[in-house]
């Protein structure tokens, strides 16, 4: 079987059990969404009023879970996900339009510059290593990787939003402003800056060790000290030998993290009050909001499955031995 089929059967498997996990695992949650409804208003809601918020969410004479699994399957494949709960009536559709925009233009571009940015730090730290700067950049990037994501966006927050007010303390504009104006534009990359901050900071340490330990790796290999032996030139080495099988196990990483991006960074856009879809997926589990937490789950799936299935072809392009089921 050609390898790309293979793979694309592999991914529609993996889709209907994520789907299927998708529909099973928010109903194991414990409580329900009236029960924290009354819980959070600690009974100034008249429980009389229960019966009617039921009916209202659709929650009431759901029939068997094999009759709202078939349902969930067909109403999955039109596109509808349903009415928030937590945000009644608005569609779970407009809610996940509405913030994956946020999430997608924050995380994805902060994504791609903490690659770039961390494997060009790793790349160098392990050409030039014994020098000082080369040996000083991964304890940092340990360090840096190894920090929690809140802390430092809270530290960030505290210094430069609370203290100095240099940068806006939460949200994503400024209201009242022409859309894509000058002043839009200013209000945006301020509101942006400190979660972009954060995201590249923590994460470009952990790209910097991966892609040292790839470089030391493959520096290690009889056919660089061969090459080297033969007197090609520095450059020609680094570029030709070291650094296209170096960065294939980081593609691979890269791509799986293309996809979380569709998640958004939970605790960084909660810290941060940033209108994306990792802010709305917190929402939706503190209010056992299901339709929008099995739309947010399933957008997630989809997303690593699409950018695995991607680098995987592009993997056999870069490494035919993957191809040819040859690679050990």
């Amino acid at each position: 079987m050609p390898y790309l089929l293979r793979k694309f059967l592999f991914l529609l498997l993996t889709l209907w059990a994520a789907v299927t996990l998708n529909f099973v695992l928010p109903r194991l949650v414990p409580g329900d969404p009236i029960g924290a409804m009354l819980a959070k208003y600690q009974g100034k809601l008249d429980p009389s009023a229960v019966d009617a918020l039921t009916v209202a969410y659709g929650l009431n004479d759901q029939g068997s879970l094999l009759t709202q699994y078939v349902t969930y399957l067909g109403h999955m494949l039109r596109g509808d996900f349903g009415r928030s709960i937590g945000q009644f009536p608005t569609p779970v559709v407009d809610i996940v339009a509405q913030a994956a925009p946020w999430t997608i233009g924050l995380v994805g571009i902060c994504t791609v510059l903490a690659f770039l940015l961390g494997s060009a730090l790793g790349l160098y730290s392990a050409w030039r290593r014994g020098g000082r700067v080369a040996d000083a950049l991964p304890p940092i990037a340990l360090f840096l990787n190894s920090m929690p994501y809140f802390w430092f966006a809270l530290l960030l927050l505290y210094l430069l939003a609370f203290r100095t007010g240099t940068f806006p303390l939460s949200g994503s504009l400024d209201p009242f402003l022409t859309q894509f104006s000058a002043d839009w534009w200013k209000s945006l990359l301020r509101h942006a800056a400190l979660p972009a901050l954060t995201i590249v900071v923590t994460a470009a340490g952990g790209w910097l060790i991966t892609m040292r330990n790839n470089v030391m790796g493959v520096m290690g290999e009889d056919y660089v000290a061969f090459a080297r032996a033969k007197g090609l030139s520095e450059g020609r080495l680094l570029n030709r030998y070291v650094l296209r099988n170096a960065l294939l196990p980081s593609f691979t990483a890269f791509g799986m993290a293309l996809g979380f991006v569709v998640g958004g960074s939970i605790l960084t856009e909660t810290v941060f009050s940033y209108p994306g879809l990792g802010l709305q997926l917190y929402n939706a589990v503190t209010t056992l909001d299901y339709p929008l937490m099995q739309a947010i789950f399933l957008f997630i799936a989809l997303a690593v499955l699409i950018a695995n299935f991607i680098v995987d072809a592009l993997y056999a392009v870069l490494d035919p031995r993957v191809r040819d089921g040859k690679a050990g």
